[in-house]
């Protein structure tokens, strides 16, 4: 009787000390998973501001028409997104 009553102890605190674990595991993941989209939304707003002073530097020089400027925006920002992917996944 005594034994059965340390074997159902046992089996009980290993199933409680997996099921912290478990529980463990999957904060730090979300964890991790928030830290990669926060660097992935600053490097998309960084590419954003960029390609927002590329248009305008564009438009001042006066040397491209005004679809050639956008068409540096667009590049820009396609580049930012490109790299927030690249920090994502």
């Amino acid at each position: 009787m005594i034994e059965s009553r340390i074997g159902f102890w046992s089996r009980t605190g290993g199933m409680l000390v997996a099921a912290g674990l478990v529980a463990l595991s999957g904060a730090a993941l979300a964890t991790e998973q928030s830290q990669q989209r926060q660097q992935g939304r600053d490097v998309n707003q960084a590419a954003k501001q960029d390609a927002r002073s590329t248009k305008v530097d564009c438009r001042a020089e006066n040397n491209q028409s005004n679809a050639e400027c956008r068409q540096d925006k667009r590049d820009t920002k396609q580049d930012g997104q490109q790299e927030k992917r690249d920090v994502k996944y």
